[in-house]
């Protein structure tokens, strides 16, 4: 940020955040406990995604939140103090045919492979109900090219799939089992990872306010066939 502002401070500054900046303020919601889910009633305010008003304070972030949550801010206050163009792009899941997979990163892409190599899966915590919303890489990137032909002053949005494009990891499992013709072998770890989220769906009419060029291209079941594809080649 500093050399940013000595050297180009006119440049548009992108920082690709993400949903853990609100640390475990997620979990304290009102869930719903359905067949294969957590949800909220349709009547909450945040039943449409969380919105960029939850706090992000007294909390456990794990320490790769905190230390997004630290860049965070800063890049936010660059863009308040110096009136720079920068913004802070806080994604749920990100993702795309060419995810690195691991059992600790990229969910979908660790999911499908388990599933077409035969490879054991582990479920860690909350029945494997636990939602998480999906955001193709190419539909972040134009996110990223809107924000930078017509860029504002330290905008903070909250980025992924929304109500278009989320499961939680049973359904995730249903949908790499269908798409790949081939059963899935996983197990149930009772203990959740520290910090994560119980339920993730982001809001992002923030951000489609103001910029209603940018759209959805790509659906959950659309990302899964696009990683399968990808493995099988």
């Amino acid at each position: 940020m500093e050399a940013t502002r000595l050297y180009c401070p006119d440049a548009v500054f992108i920082f690709t955040s993400t949903n853990k900046v609100y640390g475990e303020n997620p979990n304290r919601l009102p869930f719903i406990e359905l067949e294969k889910r957590w949800e909220l009633a349709e009547t909450h305010p945040f039943y449409a995604g969380v919105d960029e008003s939850m706090s992000i304070d007294q909390t456990k972030h794990s320490l790769f939140g905190a230390n997004k949550t630290a860049a965070d801010l800063l890049v936010q206050e660059y863009g308040l103090y110096f009136g720079m163009h920068t913004v802070c792009f806080r994604g749920g899941c990100l993702t795309g045919p060419t995810h690195a997979a691991a059992e600790s990163h990229g969910f979908l892409s660790y999911l499908m492979k388990c599933t077409m190599e035969g490879r054991p899966y582990r479920i860690f915590g909350y029945q494997g109900k636990q939602v998480r919303d999906n955001l193709h890489a190419s539909d972040l990137v134009e996110a990223f090219w809107q924000f930078f032909q017509a860029p504002k002053i330290a905008r903070v949005y909250n980025i992924g799939g929304g109500r278009y494009s989320n499961c939680s990891v049973l359904e995730a499992i249903d949908l790499c089992e269908k798409i790949s013709g081939r059963p899935l072998t996983w197990s149930y770890m009772e203990n959740n990872r520290v910090g994560d989220h119980i339920w993730w769906i982001s809001d992002v009419r923030r951000f489609q306010c103001d910029y209603p060029k940018w759209k959805y291209r790509y659906s959950l079941y659309e990302i899964l066939q696009e990683i399968h594809a990808a493995y099988r080649a």
